[in-house]
């Protein structure tokens, strides 16, 4: 049973910078596209960056270009997610899932979430 945990999260002030981290167990991931989505309160989740299964392809939101950074290692059977200049829209729980779809932006074809783990950017 696959199982993606996620850590790295806190408190930041504004223009600062996190590393999240999404560590996958009981399976590897390599054959898989992973995604970082975020979820602020009283808002749906949406897909912030994207890695394709060799890490070659990587994808982000419009909102992120240029200041996070998607990237993984499938020996360790990871991905992270470097994020600076962070905004106090950048505050919501991030999350990590794969995907075995051909498009990392199809956000229909992600799942097994992890719990996610709450950045908050205050100003």
């Amino acid at each position: 049973q696959l199982e993606l945990v996620e850590s790295g999260g806190g408190l930041v002030q504004a223009g600062g910078s996190l590393r999240l981290s999404c560590a996958a167990s009981g399976r590897t991931i390599t054959n898989y596209h992973v995604g970082w989505f975020r979820q602020a309160p009283g808002k749906e989740r949406e897909l912030v960056a994207a890695i394709s299964r060799s890490g070659g392809n990587t994808w982000y939101t419009n909102s992120v270009k240029g200041r996070f950074t998607i990237s993984r290692d499938n020996g360790k059977n990871s991905v992270d997610l470097q994020m600076s200049s962070l905004k106090p829209e950048s505050t919501a729980v991030y999350s990590c899932a794969i995907s075995t779809r051909y498009y990392l932006e199809d956000t229909g074809g992600y799942n097994y979430w992890g719990q996610g783990t709450q950045v908050t950017v205050s100003s």
